[in-house]
């Protein structure tokens, strides 16, 4: 069975090639396709773009359809059925967002209007004014291009064939030829009563394709303390899965740590050497220690020709499974796990360690069947793979070097092996990596290199999610006074001082006493929360000034402004004393008369567009910017109309649920940023 029975009745269509098969059985408003294919030029796109003006043609498709893809014949036509029955692109109307919806059926008139067309590109955008209303189609203006019309006319045609009756008002026209839609009072009502509803998702279905995706963040180096430029990719990764979580997708959280390579050697033979009590299982070393004692390592290896061959031999040990060394490089992987681990329950940041020694088996393979399949070329000694045609300064072409010619593996080689293993053994559809920009090229190269080989998929996604730096307020690196890169345990305990500072002066202010535990909480979760959030408001492309003051300031775009207008709201919504609890919430009857009023509910309606935004761009400050319009539009709301005191029982009812609504879309917009709320403060 292909397609379902749905909710009202409407048919669920598991993949389209379902959807060919059964369109001219039934109605064809049972069928709200979310949008067309992106490959035109495969006869099976065309096929299913025209299957909603045109359904007879194609009751025998599946016979007769010549993909280049996949052709449908035999043992391969009931592989590709099964495959595209997991993937689905039709969706029953209640779980469709306002946007999917109005988008669709903008697609449905144009399928009628124009059915000589194979791209039907419906063009909905936000209205970017007010008087345009909520939303806009340009499908009118590229259209009459194409056809040599006057857009206006095609405008007015798409607004009379556009169904719309129980979404939005009459469809308008404005030159040179947009379609503007106002959504109804009803409409929206109606979608408040199911985001009340629901308190914990606020309306919110998991996705139906559900993918499994592996996010590749923080990787900190074993026997170095984190710094300040692991903040952004642990903050980032860790949002980037909050939200993915929640949108339903099986989320692998992985962290990459740097736990291999010849420093190791070095270090061990060093401290066998100088500091033999340091490496027993019952010394007091701190990671703080081994950084010391890396650096020494370090100066006695560039100044001693001696120790050089010391450590290359000790290399050479660890790599050959040697008991003392192992046991060695085990007990500094396993110091440094542990402030590493501080660090996490710190931030709120689970991850599952799994660093670049875990690969160590297949390095040979991969090298091995790089090379027998030719993607790999010996090139001055050297395993290299020519991707992408990159260039060095010389005008040379840049290889990916997954073997060196002295026979060492390197990062590619790692990143390689780890594709294979994510791909093949963890069944990863999507794959992210959360690292600074400057590795954008390595990855495009690895990426490219993959596909090549088979490792990954045609349909496997490989995304870098690069990200910019952390700088001073003066624009300059983000040092200590003494030159040194900032500790990333020192930037976190500043912020939650300074917040717990500010905060005993506020209480001291107000005359307030509160207990040392309640106090201690507040600025854990101000402190914290000021430095994920001034990190992910910004677009992660770009570089960004740290500044104690402005992240931890109770104005503007701020995580303290956050908190405190969630408490604010919940502390309104307690003084109203309306019981929510047991079904209590159907019987809210929303009035939107008020301009502020239907603002504020329209814009508490767009936080499911803009999770399905962030899943596909990745940009944290999406959420950001959407919570601080959303604040701004409640505090329009709240200046303009009397809730406590609202001239009626149903008005206070109504204005008190949209108070409830805006508190609880804040809290998990939060959740989503990885910042725990407060009652109070």
């Amino acid at each position: 069975m292909i397609g379902g029975e749905g909710r009202r009745g409407y048919v669920v269509i598991g993949n389209w090639t379902g959807a060919l098969t059964v369109v001219g059985y039934f109605r064809l408003s049972f069928l709200f396709l979310q949008k067309p294919l992106v490959d035109r030029s495969c006869p099976a796109i065309t096929c299913i773009n025209r299957c909603g003006s045109r359904p007879r043609i194609f009751r025998n498709i599946l016979s007769s359809l010549g993909c280049r893809r996949n052709p449908l014949r035999g043992k391969a036509q009931q592989s590709f059925i099964q495959r595209t029955i997991r993937n689905p692109i039709a969706a029953i109307q209640s779980d469709m967002t306002t946007r999917e919806l109005l988008a669709n059926r903008v697609t449905q008139a144009l399928t009628n209007l124009f059915p000589d067309e194979n791209n039907w590109e419906p063009q909905l955008t936000a209205a970017t004014r007010p008087e345009f209303g909520d939303y806009q189609s340009n499908a009118a203006l590229s259209l009459a291009k194409k056809r040599k019309m006057n857009p206006l006319q095609v405008a007015e045609q798409i607004a009379q064939h556009t169904q719309m009756n129980d979404i939005c008002e009459q469809p308008q026209v404005a030159p040179p030829g947009f379609v503007n839609f106002t959504l109804k009072k009803q409409y929206v009502a109606i979608q408040l009563q199911k985001m009340l509803a629901d308190p914990q998702r606020l309306g919110i279905s998991p996705r139906e394709r559900k993918e499994r995706v592996l996010v590749d963040f923080s990787s900190p180096n074993i026997a170095k303390e984190m710094h300040v430029g692991h903040l952004r990719s642990t903050i980032i990764g860790d949002c980037l899965c909050r939200v993915l979580e929640f949108l339903g997708h099986q989320v692998l959280r992985i962290n990459h740590v740097g736990d291999w390579g010849t420093q190791f050697g070095m270090l061990i033979a060093y401290l066998k050497e100088m500091k033999p009590d340091a490496l027993m299982e019952t010394s007091s070393t701190s990671l703080g220690d081994l950084v010391e004692f890396y650096k020494a390592a370090k100066r006695r290896f560039d100044e001693d020709s001696v120790f050089q061959e010391t450590a290359r031999k000790e290399v050479v040990a660890l790599q050959a499974g040697d008991e003392n060394s192992i046991h060695a490089w085990s007990f500094l992987c396993e110091q440094s796990r542990k402030e590493f681990q501080q660090i996490y329950d710190m931030l709120d940041v689970k991850l599952t360690e799994r660093g670049e020694s875990f690969y160590n088996e297949w390095l040979g393979i991969v090298c091995k069947e790089l090379e027998d399949t030719g993607v790999a070329v010996r090139d001055e000694g050297a395993l290299c793979i020519f991707v992408g045609g990159h260039t060095g300064r010389q005008g040379k072409i840049q290889p990916l070097i997954v073997r060196k010619s002295d026979g060492g593996f390197n990062y590619a080689t790692t990143d390689m092996a780890a594709i294979r293993y994510r791909v093949k053994e963890d069944k990863a559809d999507r794959i992210l990596y959360i690292t600074d920009a400057g590795q954008s090229l390595h990855f495009s190269q690895v990426f490219e290199a993959a596909k090549k080989i088979g490792y990954a998929k045609l349909e496997t996604k490989l995304e870098h999610v690069p990200f910019g730096l952390v700088q001073s307020e003066g624009g300059k690196k983000f040092k200590t006074r003494e030159g040194e890169t900032v500790k990333l345990k020192d930037l976190l305990q500043e912020a939650v001082r300074r917040a717990e500072e500010d905060f005993r002066k506020r209480l001291q202010a107000e005359g307030r006493e509160e207990s040392e535990e309640y106090i201690k909480r507040v600025a854990h979760v101000i402190g914290i929360g000021a430095i994920k959030y001034a990190d992910l408001k910004n677009n992660r492309t770009s570089n960004y000034q740290f500044s104690y003051t402005k992240m931890l300031s109770l104005q503007g775009n701020t995580a303290p402004y956050m908190l405190y207008a969630f408490a604010r709201i919940q502390g309104i919504y307690r003084k109203g004393d309306l019981d929510l609890s047991d079904g209590q919430s159907e019987s809210i009857q929303f009035i939107l008369d008020d301009p502020t009023e239907l603002s504020l509910a329209k814009m508490l309606l767009q936080l499911e567009e803009m999770l399905y935004l962030l899943e596909r761009d990745l940009k944290p400050n999406i959420l950001c910017d959407y919570m601080f319009e959303l604040s701004q539009r409640f505090n329009q709301f709240y200046e303009t109309c009397p809730v406590l005191k609202a001239e009626s029982l149903q008005r206070k009812t109504s204005r008190l649920a949209l108070c409830k609504l805006t508190a609880n879309t804040l809290q998990l917009c939060l959740h989503l940023l990885g910042i725990p709320t407060l009652e109070r403060i």
